[in-house]
């Protein structure tokens, strides 16, 4: 029988009141960064729940107010087939090969790193994506001698940017796709336009930002291009094996809504299959799963479910569409640039669940007003890249990065952030002013 809350004893304002201070109380913790982040996402977890804020029911099985298992178990999947790639040489490879082809410049190599994030991103998703490409980024500064964290944070932008393109490239746009009913084809052909355009502001912008990163070396460049990419493979079986795997898992990734199965259920699919058919050990297998990355997550989902639950994000949403009324382009403004804020505080998936049922009411079967659903994707999407909590692959690079030895603070991260997020949903206001409104 599910868990009720009994609160006939206290205000009606008085849990949402509660959610609040507790949210606030940990963001603000974890922007200080006195205390470990994960222990303060699993601190203000455990208060939501003690103060009955929320309970076992909706933290843990609910999908509005609950810990987002998909994305837990799409993270550990993915992680674990990672770890037994790295076993292969396969990363020393790529870090080689992509070194070699820019040349051992460091603004170039940025470049070519950006790019290959971003379409990697819109093809799979930017989650796996991270995952494949920042062990390979680590090792490539490495080798060259260059500052890891810069690579790392523009790796971040371009592949929340990237994965803004298509319906399978960032989370928000699958609930978003199946909250409006939207195709593939419909989020190609309205938002890749200017995700093309906002990848070549993001390069300008990177040129600038991290401008005292590009520094060479030339003897390690030297040294680098004398090395044969061949030779870092150990174990040509084994790699094989992989990237047979992770080439049904990706296939599995696009093929989801015609097989039925969640992205979650492939990678865990994918991860068993690849363990027990390399015969590699359990440790190997496990070494390099961001244990507290996943449990961040897990307690940031229960404290923004806490949100949900006391009607916090859904008041702010529902006054938002109070206003649309017959000023569209007022309220399209207002959704991208609200959406935006609200999704670099509370990590743009639970916020875009919350939000895209009042968008929905919104659009109706309106098709002029399908523009609220391109000003919300590209909010959310691109809003994630203001803090270091603002989207999943923000957190799972300031974990790898931690783990590696190369620590991102919060403040780090999201001083850049603000910045490329403001210059992008800049741009993607005109864009939607032009489109939808002025060429209209």
């Amino acid at each position: 029988m599910p868990l009720m809350r009994e609160r006939n004893h206290v205000p009606d304002q008085l849990p949402a009141v509660l959610a609040i201070a507790i949210f606030i109380g940990a963001y603000v913790l974890i922007a200080t960064e006195r205390i470990p982040r994960t222990a303060v996402a699993l601190g203000g977890a455990a208060l939501m729940l003690a103060l009955g804020i929320s309970n076992a029911e909706e933290a843990f099985f609910d999908e509005a107010t609950g810990v987002d298992w998909n994305v837990v178990f799409l993270l550990l999947g993915m992680m674990v087939i990672v770890s037994v790639m790295r076993v292969t040489g396969v990363f020393e490879f790529l870090a080689i090969w992509a070194a070699k082809r820019a040349g051992g410049r460091p603004f170039r190599l940025m470049v070519l790193l950006v790019l290959i994030t971003a379409v990697a991103s819109a093809l799979l998703d930017n989650v796996t994506t991270v995952l494949l490409i920042a062990p390979v980024t680590v090792l490539i500064c490495q080798r060259l001698g260059l500052a890891v964290v810069p690579y790392l944070i523009a790796e971040v932008f371009a592949s929340n940017i990237g994965g803004t393109s298509t319906l399978v490239g960032d989370p928000p746009n699958i609930i978003i796709a199946s909250r409006g009913d939207l195709s593939f084809n419909a989020f190609l052909i309205n938002l890749a336009p200017i995700v093309i355009v906002l990848l070549a502001v993001l390069v300008l912008l990177c040129r600038w930002l991290f401008a005292s990163a590009f520094v060479s070396h030339p003897e390690k460049v030297v040294e680098l291009m004398s090395l044969s990419e061949r030779d870092a493979i150990r174990d040509r079986t084994l790699l094989v094996k992989s990237l047979g795997v992770l080439t049904i898992v990706l296939v599995g990734f696009v093929l989801h809504p015609v097989l039925g199965y969640e992205p979650s259920v492939v990678a865990l699919l994918g991860a068993g299959l690849l363990v027990t058919i390399s015969r590699i050990t359990t440790d190997d297998a496990l070494q390099d799963v961001e244990w507290g990355t996943l449990a961040f997550f897990m307690g940031l989902f229960v404290m923004v479910g806490g949100l949900v639950a006391t009607g916090v994000l859904g008041g702010l949403s529902e006054r938002a569409a109070s206003l649309a009324g017959a000023d569209l382009f007022g309220f399209s403004t207002l959704l991208l640039w609200g959406s935006a804020v609200l999704s670099g505080i509370v990590d743009n998936i639970p916020y875009t669940a919350s939000m895209a049922p009042v968008v929905a009411d919104v659009v109706g079967s309106d098709p002029d007003r399908e523009v609220l659903w391109w000003a919300l994707a590209l909010g959310a999407d691109l809003g994630g890249n203001a803090t270091a909590i603002g989207a999943s692959a923000n957190v799972l690079v300031l974990g790898i990065a931690a783990r590696n030895g190369y620590p991102i603070g919060f403040w780090q991260f999201t001083r850049y952030g603000l910045l490329v997020t403001f210059a992008t949903i800049a741009v993607a206001w005109a864009y939607v002013w032009l489109r939808y409104f002025a060429l209209a």
